[in-house]
């Protein structure tokens, strides 16, 4: 099928999927532009409901096209990117249902914990850290942000898809460590000890907040540790993504997977 007005009913049904995080959670689906990130997104597993080209901008063939098929014309494929310079490709994927009682773990996890991640621009870089490091999940606790918008498809580079990702509420992530025997850490930007200086190795869940607020009061009165990056200029916070990185990193150069 080829499609050439914004009036048609499926290209309104799109926008309002890209637009709106109450229709993605409704309807059970989301949106994932690029070759790269829909890709990655079959190649872990992932099969589209509906793949939609723009013929004039597709430069790159995808390799695998399941699902259905529709054509666009170029104005709508803009209307529906995210992209500046677009390059044709968008899929409608199923939202992904994934549980704590399934999450396959190693015998010494490292994961990650955001409480309340309001920006989607840190929290795809946070996927793609977790990614980069193979660390085992990422748990999002009481997201503001809407975990599969298309803005954190694209600030992850298609990394949603290659980090097992699981979002619980704060209680449900703490009994779910607690029954792991999963050390938690805080981090807190005024106290705590030197993130260097403390033994990150053994099962860990490395647990940082919002950079206005920090962690809650509940995360931090339930961990084993807290740490604190040294700051030495005169503004007291990094940007949470970095900051996960560099937690992230060091817990590997101490678990010597970095050479």
């Amino acid at each position: 099928m080829h499609i050439t007005s914004l009036q048609n009913s499926r290209i309104k049904a799109i926008l309002r999927l890209r637009t709106n995080s109450r229709q993605r959670r409704k309807g059970g689906l989301f949106l994932v532009e690029g070759v790269d990130e829909i890709q990655l997104a079959l190649s872990s597993g992932h099969r589209p409901v509906t793949v939609l080209t723009a013929p004039e901008l597709a430069r790159r063939q995808l390799a695998n096209t399941e699902g259905e098929l529709l054509t666009v014309s170029t104005a709508i494929f803009r209307k529906l990117s995210f992209r500046e310079n677009p390059d044709g490709w968008l899929a409608l994927f199923h939202r992904p249902v994934r549980m704590q009682h399934n999450l396959v773990l190693s015998s010494d996890p490292l994961l990650l914990l955001m409480e309340a991640v309001e920006k989607p621009g840190n929290l795809g870089a946070i996927l793609r850290t977790a990614d980069a490091a193979k660390i085992d999940a990422v748990i999002v606790c009481d997201p503001r942000a809407d975990v599969y918008s298309p803005n954190v498809v694209r600030a992850s580079r298609g990394a949603l898809f290659s980090v097992p990702v699981i979002e619980l509420t704060s209680a449900e992530a703490l009994a779910f460590l607690r029954e792991r025997g999963i050390k938690v850490v805080t981090a807190n930007a005024n106290v705590g000890e030197d993130y260097q200086r403390v033994d990150l190795r053994g099962p860990v869940a490395l647990a940082m907040g919002t950079e206005d607020a920090g962690l809650s009061e509940f995360w931090l009165t339930a961990s084993e540790l807290q740490v604190r990056i040294p700051m030495h200029g005169q503004v007291n916070s990094l940007n949470v993504s970095v900051a996960a990185a560099l937690l992230v990193y060091e817990a590997l150069r101490q678990r010597s997977i970095l050479h």
